[in-house]
């Protein structure tokens, strides 16, 4: 019967990533969350609305004539 081989030597931890960014990071960071709002507003941001519009015309005549 053949025998088990043995176990490979234990690896040491890596070490964490450090939890402080240095200040080009944090640079780059708000500027990539910036340009993500800046697209993120598309047509919603193009539609205007006015507050001198008194009543709104809901009544319209429907594709059938009725």
């Amino acid at each position: 019967m053949p025998k088990m081989p043995s176990l490979p030597p234990v690896q040491p931890l890596p070490e964490p990533p450090k939890a402080e960014l240095s200040e080009e990071e944090k640079a780059k960071i708000k500027a990539e969350q910036d340009a993500i709002i800046r697209r993120r507003k598309g047509r919603a941001s193009t539609i205007l609305t006015s507050p001198l519009v008194e009543e709104a015309t809901t009544e319209k005549k429907s594709l059938l004539g009725m």
